[in-house]
């Protein structure tokens, strides 16, 4: 192991992880992709097994010689392992790791929509997501229950975001994603003639509900769903085959876009994949 004990969070050593905002770690070796910060022992091996490259780890000590956390490093002898003790390292975050330890990652370049949409049945797109809690919760839900893909608007939250990685549970290098290039409602139409019927969730008077016979009877669907707070936009509504609501009781007019995403997917799941 090529161990390396670390004194002052300052250090070059500790750039990636002391110095860089996540915009800065994603654009870190540009115009090729950047950097990410996994964080737990869970999502960085879920992450290596998706096949990303890492730079570094950062271990606390007090962390360093558990038997999860050696098999993890055992297979990278040349990857720098820097470690330090828990003061300092809190210092660092502002908040103790989870089950501490970080590892700082090489991005992929990303697969087109058209690759995307060649294998999937059941979609997820989300327009303008930008808190990473829900982002990850929303990955987390689409890989348990079902969905085949997300795609992302330029304005949502980067599902590799140190925390909505660690929401997801790893989840987010498992379910594949990109962005959309497109306004979202010329997105949308490219989608449909790929063969998708589309599902905007929506509190309108003429939505059907998430299990409607209308939706899980569809060989090909996509369940979009909206920011926090204002929901879709009005023309991405307009732009969809469907509208959907959740049924609700005691006054409630809406869920946290997260809780909705997982019971649309609970109820849209193809036959045989729960």
């Amino acid at each position: 192991m090529k161990l390396i004990n670390i004194t002052d969070i300052s250090s070059e050593e500790m750039r990636v992880y002391s110095g860089c905002t996540e915009n800065q770690l994603f654009h870190f070796y540009e115009p090729e992709p950047g950097l990410f910060i996994a964080e737990s022992p869970k999502v960085i091996v879920r992450a290596l097994d998706a096949g990303y490259e890492p730079v570094s780890f950062l271990c606390e000590q007090r962390y360093l010689f558990g038997d999860d956390n050696m098999n993890l490093l055992s297979g990278f002898d040349s990857i720098p392992v820097y470690t330090a003790d828990d003061a300092l390292l809190t210092g660092l975050t502002g908040f103790h790791l989870t089950r501490g330890m970080l590892c700082a990652m090489r991005r992929k370049t990303l697969p087109s929509v058209k690759e995307i949409c060649q294998k999937a049945h059941r979609l997820v797109i989300l327009e303008n997501i930008v808190n990473p809690t829900n982002t990850g919760a929303i990955f987390r839900s689409a890989a348990a229950l079902g969905m085949d893909a997300v795609l992302l608007s330029k304005g949502c939250c980067d599902p590799l975001y140190r925390r909505s990685a660690r929401v997801s549970m790893g989840t987010v290098f498992q379910i594949p994603w990109t962005y959309l290039t497109d306004e979202m409602s010329i997105s949308i139409e490219k989608i449909r003639k790929l063969g998708f019927k589309t599902a905007a969730m929506a509190l309108r008077e003429d939505s059907i509900t998430p299990s409607d016979p209308i939706l899980t009877a569809q060989e090909k669907l996509t369940i979009v769903l909206g920011t926090e707070g204002e929901g879709l936009k009005q023309e991405t509504i307009d732009a969809c085959d469907h509208t959907v609501c959740i049924p609700m009781y005691h006054g409630v007019d809406s869920l946290n876009v997260s809780a909705a995403a997982a019971i649309a997917f609970f109820c849209i799941a193809r036959p045989g994949r729960h």
